[in-house]
């Protein structure tokens, strides 16, 4: 049994502007497909406003309504999401769909070296470029000389597996000159091994704002009420079903916010039979999810309970901590955004960030990306250094509160 290709993705578009496009899909299913999806649509720049699961463990039906951006790419998009469902094998010339699955290979990496005189913005452009290309960003090192001269070393994987060819390599010198103009030195691109971008054990000078309630999988006694996202509830029912438990979810949306379920449920190995999630008047988000544990059961243990609801709470309370700290005369920006067990994290924060500086016509006098291990959990750990010039003129509370913003959606 099978489904055709082009059935297993279809994006139907609204009759009506400003009502939302509907994706569905319809595939064999996996732990962790809706995460996968849901990541998808985030980097294209959508919000998720409605869904509903289905799957009876073995074949899912997902159906999101999305809005949010003018300028999709709905074939790519497409294409997308069709790589992230199970692999496609080909019967008499037809394509279908098949439950099996093959571990794919890390893929190649990447080191992108520009040089290019400075100027406000420049670093947001590139970044842009770079999402506009698919060039997903897995580490970075910027520089700046006190002549001007900026050096930005970008560690990147191509989803598009074509950056070892000439053709692609031209295209990306092509897509940056047009953005950066004159201002453009240099830019060589070379492959380098998979241990450039690894994770560091490293947590020395990371900020309690930063490192505080990583650790423990309890919620913060006094949260930043500016820097949270508030009123969340996290109840668990095993009354309603027989086979499964049911969680509810209630809170404020945020970009990301569908991505930030699925993805912590992924690490717990959890399967979702049913879903549905909506956002009612007010921003206000409400979800409900039928699930069970890998082998079939519904949660019953009291503490996997008080484990899964304290995670997904903190989750949905702080998915990304932000913090502007005083690195002795200099200040610095930091944003630590979680990583999947998959090794994937939430995509375009750095793009985030970057736009939010560039709001706020602050400079960038260097950046840099790592993934570090604190605790036990992996984070990738945004580091970027603001050039005060002769003193910073946006107050920092105000650079935290625009940076966060911006990463949760709420930046109008």
């Amino acid at each position: 049994m099978g489904i055709l290709y082009d059935d297993v993705v279809i994006i139907r578009h609204p009759e009506k502007e400003g009502d939302p496009v509907v994706i569905t899909v319809n595939c064999p299913d996996k732990t962790g497909l809706g995460c996968d999806l849901c990541r998808i649509i985030l980097f294209f720049g959508l919000s998720i406003v409605r869904g509903d699961v289905s799957t009876d463990g073995k074949w899912c039906y997902l159906v999101f309504w999305v809005v949010g951006n003018s300028t999709t790419r709905w074939g790519l998009l497409k294409k997308r999401l069709v790589g992230a469902c199970p692999s496609c094998f080909s019967a008499s010339g037809i394509s279908y769909y098949s439950a099996e699955s093959h571990p794919p290979r890390p893929p190649d990496v990447f080191l992108l070296k520009l040089a290019c005189h400075d100027r406000k913005g420049l670093l947001h452009d590139v970044t842009g470029v770079l999402c506009e290309l698919e060039l997903t960003i897995k580490k970075v090192k910027v520089s700046t000389t006190p002549d001007g001269r900026v050096m930005d070393l970008f560690f990147v994987t191509d989803t598009r597996e074509l950056l070892h060819t000439n053709k692609r390599k031209e295209d990306t010198y092509d897509h940056l000159r047009a953005v950066m103009g004159n201002s453009m030195i240099s830019c060589d691109i070379e492959m380098v091994g998979l241990e450039s971008t690894a994770c560091s054990a490293e947590s020395s000078f990371l900020p309690t704002a930063i490192t505080e309630n990583i650790l423990p999988l309890q919620m913060p006694d006094e949260a930043q009420s500016s820097l949270t996202s508030t009123n969340v509830s996290v109840i668990m029912d095993n009354m309603l079903s027989p086979a499964h438990t049911l969680v509810q979810i209630v809170c404020r949306d945020h970009k990301g916010l569908v991505y930030d379920i699925m993805r912590t449920l992924k690490d717990y190995n959890i399967q979702i039979s049913y879903g549905r999630f909506y956002i009612k008047h007010r921003r206000t988000c409400e979800i409900d999810l039928f699930i069970m544990q890998a082998d079939g059961m519904k949660i019953v243990d009291p503490n996997k309970q008080k484990a899964l609801s304290s995670r997904l709470e903190m989750e949905l309370v702080r998915p990304l901590r932000v913090a502007v700290v005083s690195r002795g005369p200099d200040t610095e920006l930091m944003v630590a955004n979680p990583v999947e067990l998959s090794g994937k994290g939430r995509p375009l924060v750095f793009h985030d960030i970057t736009l939010a500086l560039t709001m706020l016509n602050s400079c960038i006098f260097s950046a840099e990306i790592r993934r570090r291990m604190i605790g036990d959990r992996e984070f990738e750990v945004y580091r970027v250094l603001l050039d005060e010039g002769e003193g910073l003129a946006v107050p920092r509370r105000k650079i935290e509160e625009q940076v966060w913003k911006m990463l949760m959606g709420w930046e109008q």
